[in-house]
Formats: C-alpha cells, sequence, structure tokens
C-alpha cells in the first residue's frame, strides 16, 4: 500500500527542457471520494495509481509561446478555420449580438474570437502575452506539444504533478480554499454568472506564474484555464484503469480537461479541486480553455 505519510518526491536533474520539471513518478492516490463532485464526472474511486518519471511545463503555455509557434509552423487554430468561438458574455461590449448559448446563456458565440482575439475581433494579447493561450483545441495544443517536442500530460500525469506531494488534499496546497483569508488561485469570485469581484486580483486570466507554485513548481493547477489532456474520456474508467501509467479509454467522443478556471465557482462548477475532471470534444475552444505540455524522462 502507499505510505500516505509523504509523497513522491520532484528531482532536480539537469536538462535541455526548459521550462519544465521533472518528476520521479512513483505511487499516489488519484480521484476523489463519493460527494465531492458530479456522478457523472467519475472522480471515483479513489486509486493508487504508479507512473514512470516524467516532465511536464511549470505553467500554462502562454500567449507569446504560442505566437512563436504560430509564426513558425503557419498554425491555424480550429476556431481561426470554424470562424468564431466561445466568450463569455462579461468580456463582450454591452452592445454585443453575439447569440447566447442556449443551455448555458452566460456564454457567446462570437464570430471572430480566436486566440489572438480572446474577446472577440476588437480584442488584443498585446498586453497580456504572458497570459495562457485560449480558444485553443485539443488539436491544437496536440499541435503545439508536437512542435516542442514533447506531448500533452495524461489525465494521471496531470493530477500527480498538480497535487504538488500532498496526499488527498483537495487544493494544490491543502484542503482549505483561502487559507488564513489569502487567495491561492484565479476562480470566481462574486455571483455568478453576473458578478465578478476580482478579489482574487483577478477578473479574466491571471499570468501563467501568478500566485505561489505548489510542492512541485507547477503553477496555476487550481484556476485560470482549463487544460487538455491526452485521454479520451469515461465516467467509468476508474474502476478499471490499469494501476501503472494509465492513458485513458482506448477510445471516445470527448477528451479529458482538468484544473477549472477563472469561471468556476463553487456555485455551479467547483472543479477546480486537483480531482475534479471535465471534458470538451476534440475541436472545442473557449475563453477558459489552455493547456500545459508534458514529455517522457
Amino acid at each position: 500500500m502507499l505510505d500516505t505519510s509523504r509523497a513522491p518526491d520532484s528531482a532536480p536533474f539537469p536538462t535541455p527542457c526548459r521550462g519544465m520539471v521533472r518528476l520521479d513518478g512513483g505511487a499516489f492516490w488519484m480521484g476523489t471520494d463519493p460527494g465531492e463532485g458530479s456522478p457523472g464526472d467519475g472522480e471515483g474511486p479513489v486509486h493508487e495509481v504508479a507512473l514512470a518519471p516524467f516532465w511536464i511545463d511549470r505553467a500554462a503555455v502562454s500567449n507569446a509561446d504560442f505566437a512563436r509557434f504560430v509564426a513558425e509552423t503557419g498554425h491555424q487554430t480550429d476556431a481561426e478555420v470554424i470562424g468564431w468561438s466561445f466568450v463569455f458574455h462579461l468580456q463582450l461590449p454591452r452592445s454585443s449580438a453575439a447569440p447566447a448559448v442556449a443551455c448555458a446563456p452566460w456564454w457567446r458565440r462570437v464570430e471572430g474570437a480566436t486566440w489572438k482575439h480572446p474577446h472577440g475581433p476588437w480584442s488584443s494579447i498585446d498586453d497580456r502575452l504572458d497570459h495562457p493561450v485560449v480558444h485553443v483545441s485539443w488539436n491544437d495544443a496536440t499541435a503545439y506539444a508536437r512542435w516542442a517536442g514533447g506531448r500533452l500530460p495524461t489525465e494521471a500525469e496531470w493530477e500527480y504533478a498538480a497535487r504538488g506531494g500532498l496526499v488527498k488534499c483537495r487544493y494544490p496546497w491543502g484542503n482549505e480554499l483561502t487559507p488564513g483569508g489569502e487567495h491561492r488561485c484565479n476562480v470566481w469570485q462574486g455571483e455568478f454568472p453576473v458578478i465578478d469581484t476580482g478579489a482574487d486580483g483577478f477578473a479574466g486570466t491571471a499570468p501563467v506564474t501568478s500566485y505561489p507554485p505548489n510542492g512541485y513548481g507547477l503553477y496555476n493547477t487550481s484556476g485560470n484555464v482549463w487544460e487538455w489532456c491526452a485521454d479520451w474520456f469515461s465516467p467509468t474508467y476508474y474502476a478499471q484503469a490499469p494501476r501503472c501509467d494509465p492513458q485513458g479509454p482506448p477510445s471516445g467522443s470527448t477528451r479529458v480537461i482538468r484544473g477549472g478556471s477563472y469561471l468556476s465557482d463553487a456555485s455551479y462548477c467547483n472543479r477546480y479541486r486537483v480531482g475534479a475532471r471535465s471534458h470538451n470534444t476534440p475541436d472545442s475552444s473557449a475563453a477558459h480553455m489552455g493547456f500545459r505540455c508534458a514529455r517522457d524522462a
């Protein structure tokens, strides 16, 4: 059984993997106990998983990072090809006539919203080059990761890294969302979806290295932007997953996303816990979805 008195350590290791941290892997407890999340998300049962060593980005891929990729490869994102993406309603001018999503009217389908124009054609990333790139699909994230010489992390790798060495804790820093009244992540503050006070310092995305890093040196593994993982999603996968280096189901219709975002709120979506999970189709994009990369050790 896993020794819950401590978690496996990360190890400093000379490497050309700039901006990444090497983790030794080993066994950890993955998932969430019943009652924490939505049954449809399949957060449980809590189960022991063993991982091989791997590298992972300390922070989400930034706008500046993604701009270099596009400049070198000429990559067009799915949002650019399709011609639109989803933008949160408070990020639009009051005069906007962008159509609302029926089941979630705070989301608007905005023509011309892309990674370069995150709130629509009138907006720019010029003043947010250090913010996470958004409006990137799983397909786009995978293309970037390959260009960078890596891949997307598996869901198990992502959770192991996000926990930062803590065992069965709710957040990367412990079990309290705001220990001592201190904000540790960028999530919704106020009345969702109409008032975001920005009490945590940000209303919208935050720079990728905001807030103190976790025990493994990773930034923003709770909140800020959802992060794509390599795996197909299944709500029943944990019950049958292999113990060693699980890769997710062999097929599916949606891919796993992790970490929650600046729009996550306890009254609506408390998926900023490290054991929480959600999913989306591989061509989907929105103003709160980004990624970080991994690679084999």
